[in-house]
């Protein structure tokens, strides 16, 4: 169980990790879709920090189980939450953040079962 709790943790880390770079480094597309969203700009540093912070804790969370589960919990609410800000901005570019929701809850479902 261990192992498959560190192949979904590592990936999803990678991802927001991947993710947060490209939110910080102001990449024109990321900008774009964030804006066609309605996200105000000052927030994007915000949610950088968020998946930053996740993906860190993700991988932390190997060593340290509480870690890994807190992590776990916070990017799923965070994907949740942008799931939501896709629909209500009626974009129809939505499953990057359903599957990394979904990623997320099996994280913590793995990282619960593995201790």
């Amino acid at each position: 169980m261990f192992i498959a709790t560190v192949v979904v943790s590592v990936l999803l880390a990678l991802a927001v990790i991947g993710s947060a770079g490209g939110k910080l480094s102001r990449q024109p597309k990321v900008i774009e879709m964030l804006m066609g969203l309605g996200v105000p700009e000052s927030w994007i540093p915000r949610l950088a920090g968020a998946e930053l912070a996740g993906g860190l804790g993700l991988l932390i969370g190997l060593a340290v189980a509480p870690i890994g589960i807190a992590a776990a919990v916070g990017l799923a609410c965070y994907f949740v939450g942008a799931v939501i800000a896709h629909v209500r901005a009626n974009d129809n570019q939505i499953a990057a953040p359903i599957v990394l929701a979904a990623m997320a809850v099996a994280a913590l479902v793995l990282r619960i079962a593995s201790i």
